[in-house]
C-alpha cells in the first residue's frame, strides 16, 4: 500500500501502476514565487501556467501566479546556448526581487535539447534555484501530474510513501538506523577519452523513511568504474569524499542518529570486478565513517544490480510475460554465490527483463524473504513517477543523476574538439552542485 493524502488516503497499486486521479499528494510544497522562462515561441506560456497552477490544487500543492514569464528575445536564438541562458538570467535577475524558489523552463526540443545543459548548469552550479524542464506536445491533466510529481520532490515534498514504511514494519530496517545508498557511474562515449566519467551516489534521509535521498557527483578518469572518491583525504587531514557527504546529510534528517547499518546497491559492474568493489570501494566507505571518530563502523549488506544480462522469464505455457513481482531464486541462479532475479515492473509491450540481483557481502543477515521484500519495496519508492521501477529506486537515482551532470557539464555551447583544454579542467575538478540544491532530487 501507498500513503498519499494528508488523511487516510491510501493506494493500492495494481499490476505494477497506480493513479492519482481524485487524490493528493502526501506532503505537498508551497510554491510562492517561481517564475515560467520559455525558449519556444509556439507554447503559450500563460495557459501552462493556469494549467499549471489548477492542476496543482488538484494534487494539493498551492501554486501563486508567477511572478512574470519571460519569453526569450527572437534577437538571441542565432547566439550559442551558453549564452542564450545567461541572456535569459539576466532578464531573470531584473525583473525578479530577489531569487525565485522555483524555475520552470520551456525547452524547444523535447529530446536532446542544446539548451538543456547550459540551463541545469547555471542553476545547479551557479546560482542554486530549483528548475524542472519541460517541453510539452499537449497540455493535460496526466502530463501535468508528472510535471508536478518531480517539482514537488525537488522542492522537498513527499508525493507518497510506503504504508509499511510509515507504520514501521520492514523488517531490519525500522529496528536499527538504516542508511540505504545506490551507486553507479556514467562514461563518456566510445572513443572519447578526454571525457571524464561522472560517479554518482545518492543517500537515503529521514530514517525509518526509505523515500527520501540526497546526491552527490564526482567526476573521475575517463572509463574508470570504481568510485575513486568514497574517501579523499587532503593535505590538511580533513575528507572531502562523498560518504561523508551523505553520512552527515543522513545524520542532520535523521535526528542525530548515526546509521548502525549501510545497505548499498551497486549498478554496472560485471563478475571480474567483484572483488574491486568490495576491496577498494566498501574498503572506502569504511574509511570514510572511521575518519569521523567513529569506532564502531556499520554492519554492510552489498548488492551488486544487473540489467544486461540474457535472462527472460516467461509464463507456461502461453509464454506471456511474469506478472509484477515475480521473483525467482532456485534452479537458473548460480549455484554457489547467494542471488535472485525480480522483476517488479509489468511488461505491457515486448519482454520484460528481470534485474539480477547478486549479494557479495552481508554483515546484516537478510533472509533471502526479507531481503527480496526490501529490493520490492525500493521498485515502488521512485517520486517521479507512478509505476513500479525495473531496478530499485537508489539505483535509478543515481543513474540519472551520473548521466545528467554528465550531459550537462559536457555540453558548454563548444564543439568537442574546442574543450579538451576544460574537458581535463573538469577532470581535475568537478563545480560541487550548489549547496541550496544539493540535497534535493534534481533530476529532469
Amino acid at each position: 500500500q501507498l500513503k498519499v493524502g494528508g488523511g487516510n488516503e491510501y493506494l493500492v497499486p495494481r499490476n505494477g501502476r497506480w493513479n492519482l486521479n481524485n487524490k493528493q499528494l502526501h506532503s505537498p510544497c508551497r510554491i510562492e514565487c517561481w517564475a515560467l522562462v520559455s525558449f519556444y515561441p509556439r507554447c503559450d506560456a500563460s495557459h501552462l501556467s493556469r494549467e499549471l497552477i489548477s492542476c496543482g490544487m488538484k494534487r494539493g500543492i498551492h501554486m501563486e501566479r508567477p511572478y512574470t514569464i519571460i519569453e526569450e528575445d527572437p534577437q538571441c536564438r542565432s547566439y550559442s546556448p551558453a549564452i542564450r541562458v545567461e541572456k535569459m538570467f539576466e532578464q531573470i535577475f531584473d525583473k525578479l526581487p530577489g531569487p525565485p524558489e522555483f524555475l520552470l523552463c520551456v525547452l524547444p526540443e523535447r529530446r536532446n535539447s542544446s539548451i538543456y545543459g547550459p540551463w541545469k548548469k547555471k542553476c545547479l552550479i551557479d546560482v542554486g534555484i530549483v528548475s524542472q524542464c519541460i517541453s510539452p506536445l499537449r497540455i493535460d491533466d496526466q502530463y501535468l501530474t508528472n510535471v508536478l510529481l518531480k517539482i514537488n520532490s525537488k522542492l522537498g515534498g513527499i508525493n507518497s510513501l510506503l504504508e509499511i514504511e510509515i507504520s514501521r514494519q520492514i523488517p531490519f530496517i525500522a529496528d536499527k538506523p538504516t542508511m540505504i545508498i545506490g551507486m553507479d557511474v556514467s562514461h563518456g562515449p566510445p572513443g572519447c577519452p578526454d571525457i571524464p566519467s561522472f560517479a554518482a551516489v545518492v543517500g537515503s534521509q529521514s530514517w525509518p523513511l526509505i523515500s527520501r535521498y540526497r546526491a552527490a557527483v564526482r567526476s573521475q578518469p575517463s572509463k574508470v568504474e570504481m568510485i575513486e572518491s568514497l574517501f579523499k583525504p587532503l593535505a590538511d587531514g580533513e575528507d572531502d569524499g562523498i560518504m561523508r557527504e551523505l553520512l552527515l546529510d543522513f545524520y542532520k534528517t535523521s535526528n542525530g542518529r548515526k546509521p548502525a547499518q549501510i545497505i548499498v546497491f551497486r549498478d554496472g559492474v560485471g563478475e571480474s570486478q567483484f572483488d574491486q568493489v568490495i576491496g577498494i570501494e566498501l574498503d572506502q566507505m569504511v574509511k570514510a565513517y572511521r575518519h569521523m571518530g567513529e569506532s564502531n563502523v556499520p554492519r554492510f549488506t552489498v548488492i551488486v544490480v544487473q540489467k544486461n544480462h540474457h535472462t527472460r522469464l516467461f509464463q507456461a505455457p502461453a509464454f506471456e510475460n511474469v506478472p509484477p513481482g515475480t521473483v525467482v531464486d532456485t534452479k537458473i541462479v548460480h549455484p554457489r554465490n547467494y542471488d535472485f532475479y525480480i522483476c517488479p515492473q509489468a511488461g505491457r509491450i515486448g519482454t520484460s527483463r528481470p534485474a539480477r540481483y547478486q549479494v557479495l557481502v552481508d554483515e546484516i543477515g537478510f533472509s533471502p524473504d526479507d531481503l527480496q521484500n526490501l529490493v520490492h519495496c525500493l521498485s515502488y519508492i521512485n517520486q517521479r513517477g507512478t509505476v513500479a521501477t525495473s531496478v530499485v529506486a537508489p539505483v535509478s537515482y543515481a543513474h540519472l543523476a551520473a548521466y545528467q551532470v554528465g550531459q550537462f557539464m559536457k555540453s558548454d555551447g563548444s564543439s568537442p574538439e574546442e574543450t579538451d583544454g576544460k574537458t581535463i579542467l573538469l577532470l581535475q575538478q568537478l563545480p560541487r552542485l550548489h549547496r541550496d540544491v544539493a540535497g534535493t532530487m534534481f533530476f529532469c
